[in-house]
């Protein structure tokens, strides 16, 4: 039960850093510091796209239009950091 409970809560760490990759290359690519004519620059972006999108486009749904300003990413941040003290804490439960 251990090995499970850490597995899922490295993979929630992973695409809690993913979802971070993918806030700042979309703001370096907003700002023109990075070109996405590059060819690993759009590889990256696509790939992150694909990864997070899924599961920000239904918060997005919810979420009101701010003016250009996404909040998305940091409200699904935060919803995966209480997932992981869930776990962490039914952890403890079980081994106690």
């Amino acid at each position: 039960m251990y090995a499970l409970i850490w597995l899922i809560d490295t993979l929630i760490g992973l695409y809690i850093w993913l979802l971070i990759a993918s806030a700042i290359l979309s703001w370096l690519v907003a700002f023109n510091v990075i070109n996405t004519r590059n060819r690993f620059v759009y590889l990256l972006g696509d790939f992150l796209y694909r990864v997070t999108e899924p599961a920000l486009r239904p918060i997005r749904r919810v979420v009101p239009n701010l003016g250009g300003l996404d909040i998305s990413p940091v409200l699904l941040i935060l919803l995966l950091m209480f997932v992981q003290r869930l776990l962490v804490q039914d952890l403890a439960r079980l081994l106690l």
